[in-house]
């Protein structure tokens, strides 16, 4: 269970914007999907809608398969045999925090997953990389990055995203291994309160 909320837990208020809490979550505007950063990944999430701003503070999704499906064949081949490490300090990082203790890095060291999950009762193939997703593994550093924010942008083109507009009351569910998403921007003057729960998914990862 998760807090993303903007919220102070001793006064309940919105948070300094330099809060420690708030830097760590703002990496969740980035494309991800969650727990991909350890070795046991997400499978599904839940997040239910509490307190919401008047404007702004939607969630995107992406959808992993039918971008999957779109790449080139010769895409496909490459990517369907590569693995790639994910690292919660590497999408902080990314945006300039890099304020974690040796403690928390033990806690969560980097995890490796293939670049491609596949449905255990589909068959079905998903891109599986975003901001956690540090380098691919046998690549050069800069070609791997290259390559999955080729993969991020397959996934997130216009027409494969769906904006969720939050209204008190909503629970959105989705599967983390076919999907990317990411919180939008509001005005962090307003108590965003939402509340999430991320399953892990304890069959293969292929």
């Amino acid at each position: 269970m998760v807090d993303v909320s903007n919220l102070d837990a001793a006064t309940g208020k919105p948070q300094d914007r330099h809060a420690r809490h708030r830097m760590v979550n703002l990496g969740n505007r980035l494309w991800h999907t969650d727990s991909s950063f350890k070795q046991m990944r997400g499978a599904l999430s839940m997040l239910y809608a509490h307190t919401v701003p008047p404007s702004g503070g939607e969630t995107e999704y992406g959808d992993c398969r039918t971008a999957y499906d779109r790449l080139p064949a010769a895409t496909q081949q490459q990517i369907d045999s590569l693995q790639a490490q994910h690292s919660l300090m590497h999408s902080r990082a990314t945006l300039g925090f890099a304020d974690f203790t040796p403690e928390e890095h033990a806690a969560l060291p980097p995890s490796v997953h293939p670049l491609v999950s596949v449905s255990r009762t589909t068959g079905r193939k998903a891109i599986y990389v975003a901001s956690h997703a540090s380098h691919v593994l046998d690549m050069p550093i800069a070609e791997g990055r290259l390559l999955i924010a080729d993969l991020i942008e397959a996934a997130t083109k216009p027409d494969l995203v769906y904006r969720h507009a939050w209204q008190v009351g909503d629970l959105v569910v989705w599967d983390n291994r076919c999907t990317l998403h990411r919180g939008m921007p509001f005005d962090e003057s307003y108590p965003r309160d939402l509340r999430r729960v991320t399953t892990s998914d304890v069959t293969s990862p292929r």
